[in-house]
């Protein structure tokens, strides 16, 4: 039998085998670094635009946020112009109150009585005065108590007041005001 030496055939297909696996371990290297920096690239690319419409948003945002402020601002100014209007037209609503408050006070005042001051706390007029005798203060304290215009007379004190004669005396009263439609409503 022939002897045939497969040991350096052997070596060279080791030796080819080796230097095909470094080879194929060099591509798979080189492709794997490949891929890492493609998705890397493919990272970095979805982060960009994912922060590019972070921006986007965050304009809008900043917009809208300056229209929410201006909006307020203006339904701040709207509610500020509602109540003056509102005070206007109770104010030009009551403006003839008053002057028939005022006539309503000369007629209720009967004769030999004199009112030195009035003072009015919203619907509360407190009243001093001087009367020839008691019976101009009581007179007055009826005509208030049926006056449509006047309710709850109430006389907080009386003194003798000699420089107004000899039954003259200082009063001090309150009653409050009220209009002919407030006493249909109750």
């Amino acid at each position: 039998m022939a002897q045939i030496n497969l040991l350096p055939w052997r070596a060279e297909r080791r030796a080819a085998l080796q230097r095909q696996f470094l080879v194929v371990l060099a591509g798979m290297a080189i492709l794997g670094g490949l891929i890492v920096l493609l998705a890397d690239r493919y990272v970095s690319a979805q982060v960009a635009h994912q922060n590019g419409r972070n921006d986007y948003l965050k304009q809008h945002i900043a917009e809208l946020d300056r229209q929410v402020k201006e909006i307020s601002e203006l339904e701040k100014r709207r509610a500020e112009l509602l109540e003056r209007m509102e005070i206007i037209q109770g104010l030009q609503g009551t403006r003839p109150v008053i002057v028939r408050i005022f006539d309503e006070t000369v007629r209720t005042l009967p004769d030999g009585a004199f009112f030195q001051s009035m003072t009015r706390n919203d619907k509360l007029v407190q009243v001093k005065g001087k009367a020839e005798s008691n019976n101009r203060v009581s007179s007055l304290m009826r005509r208030l108590d049926s006056s449509q215009w006047f309710t709850e007379p109430n006389l907080t004190s009386v003194s003798a007041a000699p420089d107004f004669g000899e039954q003259g005396s200082n009063f001090e009263l309150s009653f409050k005001i009220t209009t002919p439609d407030e006493d249909k409503e109750k």
